[in-house]
């Protein structure tokens, strides 16, 4: 999941997908703004046929964050 979520970004923010860490944070280390995250987050849904609940959106700051978010969903 973590070379998913590293590949989305990576092609959403146009950054190197080896630079991005698990401890990476999406607005601050990667530069993404909250658009870009949305997006991000979309795509996901989009790709993994889910939808990813409201409260825990909200508290997603790091790479690792969004990945634990998939594997709670079981994605």
């Amino acid at each position: 999941m973590f070379e998913q979520v590293c590949k989305m970004l990576a092609e959403q923010l146009g950054v190197p997908a080896e630079s991005i860490k698990p401890e990476s944070e999406v607005v601050k280390d990667l530069g993404a703004d909250s658009l870009d995250v949305v997006e991000l987050l979309m795509a996901l849904e989009d790709e993994y046929k889910i939808t990813l609940p409201e409260d825990e959106v909200e508290s997603v700051k790091t790479v690792q964050d969004i990945v634990d978010m998939m594997n709670k969903l079981g994605k």
